[in-house]
């Protein structure tokens, strides 16, 4: 109860203060931050999907902005030879404001990445959000088959039925490929699993119906049980290694990261970055209200 307390009133908390938990899940303010990352994690033989953060903004002319940001970022990451793809937001580029702009934004950046072999992931937002990412996604694999993905949400009851009605897309020179989460935000016990063991089990559905209808997997979660129940389901079907990666945040539970690439897994590390970074902080803090303790730990057991 006191971490619920203390995660709601975060939003009005000084930024410095906040800044002291949100520097280790957050590589830094501007895109050479990001680079550091990147080559560090790269060093390290993950890969990176970069992030920049902002999202549900109010006017067009900040997507525009943000289309200019995206489109600077890939030909700085491209020249740098970083081993990233980049993971956008629709409500970035307006989904809210102007459909039509917003897929024109995104049209953009995934030709940019294209031009130079790479890939672009929509990340899943909330409720309201999905029937138009699921478009966005549908119409751009069509003109880019082999450099767009999606992100899909396992507490969603809708999710299965939007893996199997997304089957039509499957080509033989690019497969579909998606990122399953478990899902972030707040929504009604109408649409969204609630429970967390009724949550995984879903998780690892999706999983299983993903590699049995040969979907490029990216299991993104740092749930022990879950990833346990992802490697049980590789060796069940016999998945090759490059028909799936595991993905974590930036910051999380690095050892079990390492472990897996030990292992012989394939790993992508999620870098957000950016000037919005206080934004994204907060809204991570309410929605995981246990994370306060890192917080706390962050100010006052330093060393």
């Amino acid at each position: 109860m006191l971490h619920k307390i203390i995660s709601r009133t975060l939003p009005y908390f000084p930024p410095k203060l906040i800044w002291q938990f949100s520097k280790s899940y957050i590589a830094g303010k501007t895109t050479q931050d990001a680079i550091n990352v990147s080559k560090t994690l790269n060093r390290e033989k993950v890969m990176v999907t970069l992030d920049i953060l902002g999202e549900f903004i109010k006017t067009m002319s900040q997507a525009a902005k943000n289309r200019d940001a995206y489109l600077a970022l890939i030909r700085t990451i491209e020249a740098a030879g970083i081993n990233a793809n980049y993971s956008v937001k629709p409500t970035m580029f307006g989904l809210l404001i102007d459909k039509k702009t917003c897929f024109e934004y995104m049209r953009e950046l995934t030709a940019e990445a294209a031009s130079h072999g790479n890939f672009v992931r929509i990340d899943m937002e909330n409720s309201p959000c999905v029937d138009d990412s699921i478009d966005i996604f549908r119409r751009l694999k069509q003109e880019f088959p082999q450099n767009i993905g999606l992100a899909i949400q396992a507490y969603l009851k809708r999710t299965l039925g939007d893996l199997e009605s997304m089957l039509d897309l499957r080509r033989d020179d690019a497969a579909l490929n998606f990122r399953l989460v478990k899902g972030i935000y707040v929504e009604p016990a109408a649409i969204a699993y609630k429970n967390y063991h009724e949550i995984n089990a879903h998780f690892l559905k999706d999983l299983e119906f993903m590699f049995k209808n040969d979907v490029y997997a990216a299991i993104a979660t740092h749930d022990t049980p879950l990833i346990q129940g992802a490697l049980n389901l590789i060796d069940k079907y016999q998945v090759p290694k490059d028909n799936y990666e595991f993905q974590m945040l930036y910051g999380v539970t690095p050892k079990k990261r390492r472990k897996l690439l030990e292992d012989g897994h394939r790993m992508r590390v999620y870098v957000p970055f950016g000037e919005q970074w206080f934004g994204y902080s907060t809204r991570r803090l309410r929605e995981n209200p246990a994370m306060v303790k890192h917080i706390i730990k962050a100010l006052f057991c330093k060393g």
